[in-house]
């Protein structure tokens, strides 16, 4: 359809990768972990209609989809300075952007983009959660536990929507489609379709 791609969690897990190799404890409240984030140039950056999570000039799109990156992550995504930092960082992406943007993220509609035009809110049981992350994951973390994976998600899961600030929620207004089921053809087809009708 002409539109970017914008992966909110490819930012928050590019700060906590950062977090991570810098040795800064979440103890500091994210003051220090949003510092560090601004210099090592962390940034989503529109590479032929994909935002690419870059630090200091490289892409770290490999790198930000580590275990231990994801074990983090949430951690210090439900730091306020963390949240504001980046959210700030997505509507000023969105707002350079003239062809218009697809934004994923667990608080897109609710938080980031409360007004969005669409707001479509994806769901799939745990296990076929695990199988697609499973897929994405190469080298040495190629041969996982799935079982293990699910529970890592399920712990992320129950973290991202018991947190004070932005929790994962549905907005009110959003359309559910559970994917479960669906192919990824599939997927894209009824997402389409919405949009289309949007627009009509």
């Amino acid at each position: 359809m002409g539109l970017a791609h914008l992966d909110s969690g490819a930012l928050y897990r590019t700060v906590a990768l950062v977090a991570l190799d810098d040795g800064i404890p979440l103890e500091g409240g994210g003051e220090s972990i949003v510092e560090a984030a601004r210099a090592r140039k962390v940034e989503l950056r529109d590479v032929s209609g994909e935002f690419l999570p870059m630090r200091a000039g490289l892409d770290v799109s490999r790198q930000i989809r580590s275990t231990r990156v994801t074990q983090y992550v949430s951690a210090v995504a439900a730091l306020p300075p963390v949240r504001e930092w980046v959210n700030q960082a997505l509507r000023g992406v969105v707002a350079r952007h003239s062809r218009g943007v697809v934004a994923d993220g667990r608080d897109i509609g609710t938080v980031v983009f409360p007004d969005a035009g669409l707001k479509i809110f994806l769901t799939a049981s745990l296990d076929e959660r695990a199988r697609r992350r499973a897929g994405e994951l190469s080298g040495d973390e190629a041969v996982v536990d799935l079982k293990g994976l699910a529970e890592d998600m399920r712990r992320r899961d129950e973290a991202d929507s018991s947190r004070a600030v932005a929790p994962l929620e549905p907005a009110p207004d959003a359309i559910h489609i559970d994917t479960t089921e669906l192919t990824f053809d599939d997927q894209v087809a009824a997402v389409i379709e919405l949009a289309k009708d949007m627009s009509r």
